[in-house]
C-alpha cells in the first residue's frame, strides 16, 4: 500500500514538472506575421538553328516554398 502512495506522488510530481518545463519553452513576444506570397513572371524569346521560339512562366513563392509553371 505504501509503495502505491509513493508511486502516485512521484507520478504527480513528474507530470507537474513536465508541464512547467513545457510552459517555460514558449516563445517570447508577439507572433511574427509571415511574408506575403511573391508572384514571379518570366518571358524568353530566342533564336536557334531551327527558328525562333518563345517561352515563359509564372510562379508564386512564399518563404522557402515555391511553385513555378513554365510554358
Amino acid at each position: 500500500m505504501e509503495g502505491n502512495v509513493v508511486m502516485t506522488v512521484l507520478r504527480a510530481i513528474l507530470i507537474a514538472g513536465s508541464g512547467l518545463m513545457l510552459a517555460g519553452c514558449g516563445a517570447d513576444g508577439e507572433p511574427v506575421q509571415p511574408a506575403p506570397a511573391q508572384p514571379t513572371v518570366s518571358a524568353t524569346i530566342g533564336v536557334g538553328s531551327s527558328g525562333a521560339y518563345v517561352g515563359g512562366g509564372v510562379g508564386l513563392s512564399r518563404g522557402p516554398l515555391g511553385i513555378y509553371l513554365g510554358f
